[in-house]
């Protein structure tokens, strides 16, 4: 039959009239029909070695492989099978464009002159994915390849649940049951393209915490580690196992070596689907092979393993099962590697044997995309190709377990999908969580306790930060008098000493911004609940806030000569607490709700500058507008400032202002004092009261009286600022649970 456009000096192609089927005889069998029943994780990683070995020479040490399951290998039937059709996905671009419109002049067309251009905003759409068909079955390695740009990972997105609801059309189904979101967290993991870890912890400890994450709590400690042991080994991690993941300012493990180990960490609970994001993206060959190599033993071991792939190699290429290949959102191929040069062959393309198969089509599809026709010709004789292979294999297409029983059968076999609900229906086989709320709390609180300890500059920092502003204001405000002038001085004390408490949890602000990735990918899949994380956080930070308090507590209160003795000390150390755990809560809801750290550092000192306004110091509350009145009372500072006040003025028996004293901050406060004394006896006349130089004219309740605070205890103010705390964490927990979605909309 001769072939139009078979020259391969030029892109563009006619398509031939397809009228003999056995030129399209596909060998595209179902594998996973001749499967025996597939090793559980544990046997598996026995064999995965061989492409170290073949490829380094390497022979890993003999370890000890657990065994997660006794069952038997018997034949089973086709378990699981991941349909989507027709999925199609946009985006709303904002573009700007110039409108011309015309002015009038009495009812007239004016001239050119008065041409005017107007600046207006339009949503330009732009489709990412359209009209995607196709499956991926149990035992088989699918891979999504294309350009950049083709639309890979928004495909891969798209399967896992990434996508809000509303944006993406279509349908996916596995066993021809449509697949619930919540389901889907539990029974699969996603592998970002990025690796997103902690820094401090070693290869080993990020491993063994995503095993006590991930692996069901049945699983006794020296279980789970030796899961993570034969993960290592498999993972050629071995050398770099003691080693620190590092970041840009610490030496850590290589780029290859930090992808196999957020590989790993998804990994290790054994998920039914495994959704992975380029994951041989900067490595060398060899390591690439190795992971393919593992990711397709994962599969064979009854997993759904669908992944993104740039540009595989030769021997990459011969572990996949089935492909996809992808132009600007639309399906240019979709089969078995082995059926490619059969395609290209039948559009008019022939690959030459001495090619390799992915490199040419993919040249060959980009040289497409730049001619005018596009790659429309080559989108619709692949659907007139795929509808016939369709036919032909109607009649022996399988039907598989429905799903239910495919996921009770999938973790009686050994999968890592732990436990039950009390649900019914397909999410009765799984848990939503692996472990109680109080056993992640514990995890989470470890390991960022050893995250932090390894980086102790952070606290430390934080730490000379409280004592030289305690040692500065000590040095100050040095022993204050009971004068007039002692009172201005101790109020500006108190003022400034409770709003630095505020500003010095400015720190806590990155902490969350750096851990908000790695929180989003794990809690995306269920790793642990949102609430284990925000109790967590609040316990570790309890510690540090105790220090930091007691440290300022006992550098200024005694050498400023603040009132209450041992009372009033700890009453001053529980205020001074409770501000840092309001200020350090405060700051924490920011980072859930402002997603960068500039942008939050001036949101922050903006706010608390506020707080510190309306607080009392500057303006009392009786002289505050009334339409201002409102920040008054959700100021911050408010209550710690009146709570100290209290602690040092609520002694009616304490005079801070005696005779001749009442003249101090008058202009009469110049005169001598005999001059003094004469001005008061002649007031004492005047009045008819016999005030003298040691009449106590002013208490500590007059002084409360002149600042307003007449409202609230001091016990009051405290439980007030504890409650903010407590009420920022909740806030907190909602900017979580509603800021943390990972979807794209």
């Amino acid at each position: 039959m001769p072939r139009v456009g078979a020259d391969n000096s030029s892109p563009a192609i006619n398509l031939p009239v397809l009228h003999r089927q056995h030129s399209m005889e596909l060998d595209d069998h179902d594998r996973s029909a001749n499967f025996k029943a597939s090793p559980t994780l544990g046997e598996l990683l026995k064999y995965v070695g061989d492409a170290r070995k073949d490829e380094t020479g390497d022979r890993t040490p003999p370890h000890q492989v657990l065994e997660l399951s006794d069952m038997g290998h018997e034949p089973r039937s086709l378990p699981f099978v991941l349909s989507f059709s027709n999925l199609t996905y946009s985006v709303k671009i904002p573009q700007k464009f110039t409108l011309p419109t015309f002015s009038r002049r009495k009812n007239r067309l004016s001239s050119a002159d008065d041409l005017v251009g107007h600046e207006r905003n339009f949503l330009n759409t732009k489709t990412l994915l359209n009209d995607i068909s196709g499956e991926a079955r149990d035992g088989e390695l699918l891979a999504v390849l294309g350009a950049s740009g083709s639309g890979k990972s928004t495909l891969i997105d798209a399967l896992a649940n990434r996508i809000a609801k509303g944006s993406l059309k279509g349908s996916i189904t596995l066993n021809g049951e449509a697949l619930e979101s919540r389901l889907l967290k539990v029974i699969s993991a996603y592998v970002m393209q990025d690796d997103l870890l902690f820094p401090m912890l070693t290869v080993e400890e990020t491993l063994m915490f995503s095993a006590e994450f991930r692996l069901p709590r049945s699983l006794s400690k020296s279980k789970k580690k030796a899961r993570v042991q034969a993960l290592i080994d498999q993972l050629g991690l071995r050398n770099a196992a003691k080693t620190v993941i590092g970041d840009e300012g610490h030496r850590g493990v290589s780029g290859g070596e930090r992808r196999r180990v957020s590989i790993g960490i998804d990994i290790i609970h054994d998920p039914i689907i495994l959704f992975l994001d380029e994951p041989t993206s900067g490595l060398d060959s060899t390591s690439a092979f190795m992971v393919v190599k593992v990711l397709q033993r994962i599969a064979q071991s009854g997993s759904i393993v669908i992944m993104s792939v740039h540009q595989p190699s030769y021997r990459i290429l011969s572990l996949f099962d089935r492909l996809i290949f992808l132009s600007r959102g639309q399906t240019v191929y979709s089969g078995s590697p082995a059926n490619i040069p059969h395609f290209f062959a039948e559009v008019g393309h022939p690959i030459p044997e001495t090619e390799n198969r992915t490199e040419f089509a993919l040249d060959w599809i980009r040289e497409l995309e730049g001619s005018p026709g596009g790659t429309k010709d080559l989108v619709e004789f692949h659907k007139t190709w795929q509808n016939m292979k369709n036919t032909r294999n109607c009649d022996s297409d399988r039907q598989g377990l429905s799903l239910k029983d495919a996921i009770s059968a999938s973790i009686s076999r050994g999968k890592l999908v732990s436990g039950a609900t009390n649900d019914s229906g397909p999410t009765s086989s799984v848990p939503t969580f692996a472990n109680p709320l109080l056993m992640e709390m514990a995890v989470l609180s470890k390991r960022s306790i050893m995250n932090s300890r390894r980086m102790p500059e952070l606290f430390g920092m934080r730490l000379g930060t409280v004592m030289v502003t305690g040692f500065i204001l000590a040095t100050i405000f040095w022993q204050l008098d009971d004068s007039p002038r002692g009172v201005q001085e101790r109020l500006g004390f108190f003022a400034f000493a409770m709003s630095t408490t505020f500003y010095t949890c400015a720190d806590a602000l990155p902490v969350f911004l750096q851990e908000r990735y790695i929180f989003m990918r794990e809690t995306a899949y269920n790793a642990y609940r949102r609430s284990s994380y925000v109790l967590s956080h609040a316990l570790v930070a309890l510690p540090s806030l105790i220090f930091l308090s007691a440290a300022f507590a006992a550098i200024s209160f005694w050498s400023v000569g603040l009132a209450g003795g041992i009372s009033g000390f700890v009453f001053f150390f529980f205020i001074i607490f409770a501000s840092f755990w309001a200020g350090s809560s405060f700051v924490t809801f920011l980072s859930g709700v402002v997603p960068h750290v500039m942008l939050g550092y001036t949101v922050v000192v903006a706010i608390l500058a506020y707080f510190l306004l309306f607080s009392g110091f500057f303006i009392t509350r009786n002289r505050i507008p009334p339409y201002w009145i409102w920040f008054h009372y959700i100021s911050l500072v408010k209550y710690p400032y009146e709570a100290v006040l209290q602690n040092e003025f609520n002694d009616p028996t304490k005079c801070f202002g005696r005779g001749a004293q009442i003249f101090d901050n008058t202009p009469l406060g110049a005169f001598d004092d005999s001059m003094k004394i004469k001005l008061l006896q002649s007031l004492s006349g005047t009045l008819g009261l016999n005030i003298t130089s040691s009449t106590c004219v002013t208490t500590g309740p007059d002084i409360l009286r002149q600042q307003g605070i007449t409202d609230l205890s001091k016990w009051n103010c405290l439980w007030i600022t504890v409650a903010w705390g407590f009420f920022f964490r909740i806030l907190f927990y909602f900017s979580l649970l509603l800021g943390s979605k990972n979807k794209r909309s």
